[in-house]
């Protein structure tokens, strides 16, 4: 079991880190509108979510305020918040210092949620955690303070802002607490988020012949490649092994996905894009870590105790 859920947990870190590239690759290569790219992306993703939730669940339909709230806010802040921002500002940087900023969400996750639970705060060295990590995504995005409105400042201003969304999304969904089923709230939660998506393309005034070009042009393959990926290995796949590794790992231990990934998107944008990995991305990469421990060093503390005590018994199981 041990071994199974290490090899599950390496496939997600896998998939979700080359998923930055492939959403690089999308935009750069084959000139996919950023939202447009993004709100397909879900169309497929949720199609294929809702029939696997329809396979597995008696009743897949939200069906209380409550539940409907839930999809809501997934849709809202975890679907179509954090992938228009990133799919946006992936234009302007690199596959790696997407998935580094990316990489604060669950430092932003834990502030946001202290802050919304009443009796409950920050302490000192938490503090100091949430600041380093904010500290690292400055290093990695600032050049020159006196010219902040750069093309690539922006672009992981906008990294940072989905970063946000999703912390906010995930805090704001463990508090309504609706006991829909997991795959009910990624199917609706998918759907509406690329409904949201699709109308915010159109404000942008995104047209939709360079991505069909795209698909049926003399690069098809490539582009059909990046699109099936993200739809189906990155969002339908992924999200089923998260759920299931979080039921196994607890919070505390699948959060560390989000600090392998980068690893995998610097080197599939290396291998595949040349995108070159700057000293700056691996400092920052490294602030943001310390602010992570620093944040949650009282979990991480309990959940190493509770290995230390079970790493003798049961571990075959």
């Amino acid at each position: 079991m041990r071994y199974r859920n290490l090899s599950l947990f390496l496939v997600l870190a896998a998939v979700w880190g080359s998923a930055f590239m492939a959403i690089k690759a999308g935009l750069d290569l084959y000139g996919f509108p950023p939202v447009l790219f993004a709100a397909v992306r879900y169309d497929v993703a949720g199609l294929v979510m809702l029939a696997y939730a329809l396979y597995v669940l008696d009743d897949p339909f939200p069906r209380t305020r409550r539940q409907v709230a839930d999809v809501l806010v997934g849709a809202v802040f975890l679907i179509a918040g954090y992938h228009a921002f990133l799919f946006v500002g992936e234009q302007n940087t690199t596959s790696a210092a997407a998935a580094v900023i990316v990489s604060l969400s669950p430092v932003l996750t834990t502030a946001i949620a202290r802050a919304a639970l009443p009796g409950e705060r920050l302490s000192v060295s938490g503090i100091a955690g949430l600041l380093l990590g904010l500290l690292g995504v400055a290093v990695l995005s600032v050049r020159d303070p006196s010219n902040l409105l750069t093309a690539g400042v922006v672009g992981k201003a906008l990294v940072f802002a989905a970063a946000l969304s999703f912390a906010f999304g995930s805090v704001a969904s463990q508090r309504l607490d609706s006991g829909l089923p997991i795959e009910s709230m990624e199917a609706w939660s998918m759907l509406g988020g690329a409904l949201l998506m699709h109308v915010v393309s159109a404000a942008r005034g995104e047209r939709v012949a360079p991505m069909l070009d795209a698909l049926s042009g003399p690069d098809a393959l490539g582009a059909l490649a990046a699109l099936g990926y993200l739809s189906l290995a990155a969002s339908a796949l992924g999200f089923l092994v998260y759920f299931d590794l979080l039921g196994r790992l607890g919070p505390i231990e699948i959060n560390l996905v989000s600090y392998v990934a980068p690893v995998f998107a610097a080197l599939s944008g290396l291998l595949f894009l040349g995108e070159l990995i700057t000293l700056r991305t691996a400092v920052g990469f490294l602030i943001i870590v310390v602010g992570f421990v620093l944040i949650k060093r009282e979990a991480i503390r309990a959940e190493l105790t509770t290995v230390r005590r079970g790493s003798g018994v049961g571990a075959d199981d």
